[in-house]
């Protein structure tokens, strides 16, 4: 148990430094809440038959999933690297492996937070999740979820580990936008020019997108095609990370 407790402690602390800062918040709770009110009201993008909100609120939860375990892990652990904190901490009795642990658990914390704000939010616009097969759709989505979020925080920690820290800012939001435009959370795949669409299928984004969509929206399985893309990027970005990682 006397092992645990420095990883307990840490948890708790990266938690409480990420729900007080105002732009993480505002990443991770803020920007989704906006989009997902304001997309599903707004009609401003056609999603096909069917009341809107049943594709943005899968969609959004992508979102929320790519923000934090990408961008939010990614840019806090790149300026924790460049302030020296990292090298620091990991010689403490906290060590590494558990420093990491820590920071991986504490993503998956401020995603139930996310979900907790999203999915009432969604329900009150009029969502009804995987069309009467919740209980199947929530499975598949959490399954969903681990997976896509060990994939987004391999590459948010490999940009973080070998990019300085105003460097890895830049290049962790131009990513993200990136990803959100052709990731098919706000603007569906099909919308896109069929090369294009052809790239973004390559894409986590677009993965876990479809996947979500699949689970929470129509009801239907998640696509085999999905699976193998979030699992190649989880396994290959963290590989990558976990090799090329610079503590200071």
């Amino acid at each position: 148990m006397s092992a645990l407790r420095p990883y307990v402690a840490q948890v708790g602390a990266e938690t409480y430094m990420t729900l007080r800062r105002g732009e993480t918040l505002l990443v991770t709770v803020g920007i989704p809440v906006a989009f997902l009110v304001f997309f599903s009201t707004s009609h401003v993008v056609s999603t096909g038959p069917g009341p809107a909100v049943s594709f943005f609120v899968p969609g959004i939860l992508a979102l929320a999933v790519m923000s934090t375990a990408m961008v939010s892990l990614g840019i806090a652990t790149g300026f924790e690297r460049g302030y020296g904190v990292l090298k620091r901490l990991g010689a403490t009795p906290l060590g590494r492996p558990r420093l990491l642990g820590a920071k991986v658990t504490t993503v998956f914390f401020v995603e139930v937070v996310q979900a907790a704000v999203l999915v009432p939010v969604g329900y009150a616009l009029g969502w009804q999740p995987g069309h009467g097969h919740a209980g199947a759709a929530v499975a598949s989505a959490l399954a969903v979820a681990v997976l896509a979020t060990v994939a987004f925080g391999g590459i948010g920690l490999l940009l973080a580990g070998v990019l300085r820290a105003e460097v890895n800012l830049a290049a962790a939001n131009g990513l993200y936008l990136v990803l959100l435009l052709l990731g098919g959370m706000v603007v569906p795949l099909a919308k896109l020019p069929g090369a294009l669409a052809d790239v973004a299928r390559a894409l986590p984004a677009a993965a876990l997108s479809d996947a979500l969509h699949a689970a929470l929206g129509s009801g239907s399985p998640v696509p085999a095609a999905a699976w193998v893309t979030l699992g190649g990027w989880a396994v290959g970005a963290s590989a990558l990370a976990a090799l090329t990682f610079r503590w200071e």
